[in-house]
């Protein structure tokens, strides 16, 4: 495989890789259709049933109703929350400094609660005849703000069964500048009868994209699971249906997320108590991922209090760090994130510098460039080195035509002769795509560039570029940078490799502008060098033997 053909197919390869997992998305066989009529309660599915090492397995309650009941709407400077009484839910929860990226006037909403896509933070108790998420709780209805000067609100939920004598309280705490929520409750035995105590948190969601989501850019929906002993485990919503999916089930530590692109929902329990993690398939393409905690039994006479925090918000590196061990690895890199974190780190110091990530992208590729220049001057000599020869090996090729083996024995004697390897210019080029791949799903994945502008008229460089002139000028420097790449003998070759940078110009259309942005710059860089040493090979090389 000659140099040009093992790049075409590098490039031709990740590509097709890119829209391959878009398809797969796109075209997943689709889940029974949802109207009004069959929608499924926002509330809907029995609650988790424990293993016999955690607590003994207790009956569910029966069916109760799902209609909506009081609800308690909290404003603090960064969230807007909805609190339902009716299994006291978390129904809602806007992000009020962050856009939809479809339409740009509305406030990005995480939690919802539309009957046919619904993405609930639920809790309860399993246990007889205690609540659980579609039990009603006693709530004061209205609006709870944040007031100046203060540092959190409160928002509490009762409820009380007069047949056992147990009343649980549960209170949310929203924090001032904190997308970490507080759920504490509080469970009170004044019966005859101890009580195990065996909480749950989880989520509920259907399985569709987030709103916004580009079919060209893959990235992942769904629950995560983290452990001390595992680490971070991704399950997809079609291993839970298939009943397929792999991850730890008993720990003394972790927590349960559901990740999607830029933003993440995470229960953290905190301590080593004993915990059992689920994830089920609930029908109408709705699933949920939970965590049981073991909180012990309690008697008579006697109460308890746990606090299990629930993060709900962006993928902010320095907040995902803050809030539990190995929550930063939600935002994921996938197989090149130990190359990608330190990548990520020089473009957070650089914009911290330079106050725009736009020029921290541009600064940041110019620097990549010059630490690869070594690499990238080998690799773009030898391909010089190879285009100086093309027309000699033309000439080669009409000399044997169909003669396969005596064309590459006399090229195999040209190259000793020049002392050219053919594929010198591949194997630094090799060396350096990793470095730009992961860089690739930092811009990806960085929600810091959410909503953040360039210049001009790139307002968001997490979105595509609304006059499509950055993937124009992609498309130009690509052409270019064919241009200046030796041409392969084989006329479809050829022809291949100048479609491909008008194919790329169509799919980065779709792309965000600040991907495209560092490959504009990775391109110009690469022409500016490859251009100086191919001047430099024509006027310094020696010429060329006239020996065939």
């Amino acid at each position: 495989m000659d140099n040009q053909r093992l790049i075409l197919f590098i490039v031709f390869s990740f590509s097709l890789l890119l829209l391959w997992e878009a398809w797969q998305d796109k075209h997943a066989p689709p889940p029974p259709a949802v109207t009004a009529a069959n929608a499924p309660s926002v509330s809907a599915g029995t609650p988790p049933v424990p293993s016999q090492g955690l607590n003994a397995p207790a009956a569910a309650p029966a069916q109760t109703g799902f209609a909506k009941g009081a609800r308690a709407v909290v404003e603090t400077d960064v969230l807007r929350a909805t609190i339902d009484a009716d299994g006291g839910d978390l129904r809602q929860l806007q992000l009020l400094t962050y856009r939809e990226m479809e339409t740009r006037n509305e406030i990005f909403t995480l939690f919802e609660e539309d009957p046919a896509q619904p993405y609930l933070a639920q809790s309860g108790l399993l246990g007889k005849d205690l609540p659980t998420h579609r039990s009603v709780f006693q709530l004061n209805p209205g609006t709870y703000r944040l007031t100046r000067g203060a540092s959190q609100v409160e928002v509490p939920l009762v409820w009380n069964d007069p047949a056992t004598g147990v009343r649980v309280e549960k209170t949310y705490i929203f924090k001032r500048n904190s997308y970490e929520i507080a759920l504490r409750t509080r469970v009170i035995n004044n019966g005859t009868q101890p009580v195990d105590l065996t909480p749950y948190y989880q989520f509920t969601r259907h399985s569709g994209a987030p709103r916004g989501a580009s079919f060209f850019l893959h990235t992942f929906t769904g629950p995560a699971f983290y452990t001390d002993a595992k680490k971070f485990q991704k399950v997809t919503f079609k291993a839970i249906q298939e009943g397929k999916a792999e991850f730890e089930k008993t720990a003394d530590n972790g927590w349960v997320s559901l990740v999607q692109h830029h933003f993440v929902a995470a229960w953290l329990p905190e301590g080593n108590v004993k915990r059992e993690y689920y994830a089920r398939a609930l029908g109408h393409d709705l699933y949920s991922a939970g965590v049981i905690l073991a909180e012990g039994t309690l008697a008579p006479g006697q109460q308890k209090v746990f606090t299990v925090p629930l993060y709900a918000g962006p993928q902010t590196q320095k907040l995902l760090e803050a809030a539990a061990p190995g929550l930063d690895l939600a935002r994921d890199y996938g197989w090149l994130t130990p190359l990608a974190f330190p990548i990520y780190w020089a473009l957070a110091k650089i914009e911290h510098f330079v106050g725009n990530w736009g020029w921290a992208i541009i600064i940041l590729t110019i620097l990549l460039k010059l630490a690869l220049f070594p690499l990238s001057a080998a690799g773009y000599k030898s391909m010089a080195k190879m285009k100086k020869l093309t027309p000699r090996l033309q000439k080669l090729k009409e000399t044997y035509g169909d003669d396969r083996a005596k064309l590459h024995q006399a090229m195999a004697e040209m190259y000793k002769t020049e002392k050219i390897n053919p594929l010198g210019g591949c194997f630094p080029i090799l060396i350096q795509i990793p470095v730009f791949i992961a860089l690739y799903w930092v811009l990806l994945a960085a929600v810091e560039m959410r909503g953040a502008p360039w210049l001009g008229w790139i307002h968001d460089l997490t979105a595509p570029d609304p006059f499509f002139i950055l993937p124009i000028i992609m498309g130009i420097t690509s052409i270019l940078q064919v241009k200046l790449n030796p041409q392969p003998m084989d006329p479809m070759q050829a022809k291949i490799m100048m479609i491909m940078p008008v194919a790329f110009t169509v799919m980065f259309v779709f792309f965000p502008s600040g991907l495209v942005l560092y490959w504009i710059v990775n391109n110009i860089l690469s022409i500016t060098q490859q251009w100086v040493i191919n001047k430099q090979v024509q006027d310094g090389g020696k010429p060329a033997s006239s020996k065939a």
